[in-house]
């Protein structure tokens, strides 16, 4: 097989997953306005914010939990037409969304139908990225995943200005529209890299296993990306609110939210250039705890808006370090054949997370402390924050302990069998094997590029 091409045409890629996760993720970030809208509207009068939090929510987990089918979609009809498929059925999500009366057509359009439209665009887009680099996929992955956090960025002003102007319906129309031809001009100019393989081990690799999230070190990257999961959608949604509690107005909340969704757009690329040159791993894991000790720190001390806007800032950076990094690190972890397949099988594992994250951040803040003058108040969102944080942090530790096992793996390659004053024999006489220990001080210690 050819060495990737490092560039090239990939570069044209790049552009259109940008341009993918802008017209996806970016648009989903634009909820928040209408949000906001309705509420101060009361436009579906008994709609409660438990259930505009879970419409949020779900379009995000739908694309994740579609992950199976669009498996399935590629296999019988090929990455482009499965994307073709994913923006039509989000342009259908967002234009019937213009339509809607009651509070279940939002679930039906927004939450389902937008969510799996999102699921069919964005995992065979980011999927097929990796293949076009080697010493350049990390920047690449992460000047595309940036895509989520300039798009949201722009799409939320423009989305502000548009329901002042013509109002939701007109909103919601043009939405669908813009997202429809932008992911209708990427999905005919993206262009799979084919990796040949051998037919038994293709027929393989191209089917949705279960069984891949049994190994180890898949396990390690599902419960760093499970549990960071639950405090990025929780930070994403909840920041707002924070806002509101310390006394700001919504347009400063609004303002705060902006400057998240710029961090997000501006970090990823800078954490895709230095994961290509301190390790991929490593780089996941400093930006993971970073993150936790910004949100145990600086998001509880926070009390101003001067406050408040440099948290957005340094928190955007890292905060969405897991989309930017995965797809790099799988391919460092199962080989850069199984990262497509096994990235789907990870977007599968993420629904509950997704799901249920804003859900559970907003029962802590409800039983965090009293309420004033209609709303939380500063000191009833500290649970919220403790969670965040420790969910991060929590998923540094499984980052920590999935670059030991890295750091074994290598010395096994290299060293028929690794460091054999760390490794342990399992059986006995001529069946026994040599089992490498990953989890020894040296190997969790030792300062290496991974």
């Amino acid at each position: 097989m050819p060495p990737p091409p490092d560039g090239g045409y990939g570069w044209v890629c790049t552009l259109c997953v940008f341009l993918v996760n802008a017209n996806t993720w970016g648009v989903n970030a634009s909820w928040g306005i209408f949000l906001d809208r309705y509420l101060a509207r009361d436009t579906f009068p008994g709609a409660t914010r438990f259930e505009y939090a879970m419409i949020g929510g779900l379009s995000i987990s739908q694309a994740l939990l579609i992950s199976p089918v669009v498996a399935a979609s590629q296999r019988r009809v090929g990455t482009r037409y499965t994307m073709l498929l994913g923006s039509l059925v989000i342009f259908a999500g967002l234009f019937s969304a213009s339509a809607a009366s009651q509070i279940w057509q939002l679930f039906m359009s927004v939450a389902l139908c937008f969510g799996w439209g999102m699921g069919l665009v964005y995992i065979p887009a980011m999927a097929l990225l990796s293949p076009w680099f080697s010493s350049r996929r990390s920047l690449a992955v992460g000047f595309a995943t940036s895509g989520a956090g300039l798009g949201g960025l722009a799409y939320s002003l423009i989305t502000g200005r548009l329901i002042a102007v013509s109002g939701p319906a007109w909103t919601w129309r043009i939405l669908s529209i813009t997202s429809l031809v932008f992911n209708i001009v990427c999905s005919l100019a993206l262009r799979e890299r084919v990796i040949t393989t051998p037919p038994t081990t293709a027929h393989r690799r191209s089917a949705f296993n279960p069984r891949t999230l049994v190994q180890t070190q898949i396990v390690l990257v599902l419960c760093w990306g499970f549990l960071t999961e639950f405090g990025y959608v929780a930070l994403w949604y909840s920041l707002p609110s924070y806002a509101t509690s310390i006394g700001l107005v919504p347009a400063q909340g609004a303002v705060v939210q902006a400057v998240l969704s710029l961090g997000l757009g501006v970090g990823r690329p800078v954490v895709g250039y230095y994961s290509d040159r301190v390790g991929r791993i490593n780089m996941a894991l400093g930006m993971t705890l970073l993150c936790s000790l910004l949100c145990l720190t600086l998001w509880t001390l926070a009390r101003s808006y001067a406050g408040l806007l440099a948290f957005a800032a340094l928190a955007g950076v890292v905060s969405g370090t897991f989309w930017s990094t995965v797809n790099p690190v799988l391919a460092e972890v199962v080989g850069l054949a199984d990262a497509g397949t096994t990235f789907g099988a990870v977007c599968f594992a993420l629904v509950i997370p997704t799901t249920f994250a804003e859900a559970v951040t907003l029962q802590l803040v409800a039983h965090g402390g009293s309420e004033s003058s209609g709303g939380a108040n500063a000191g009833s969102f500290l649970p919220s924050q403790v969670f965040v944080g420790m969910m991060f942090l929590m998923g540094a530790a499984a980052l920590w302990l999935l670059r030991s096992w890295k750091i074994g793996d290598i010395e096994r390659a290299g060293g028929g069998g690794g460091n054999r004053r760390f490794d342990e024999t399992v059986g006995g006489g001529s069946g026994s094997v040599v089992r490498v220990v990953w989890w020894t001080p040296k190997r969790m210690f030792t300062p290496k590029r991974v």
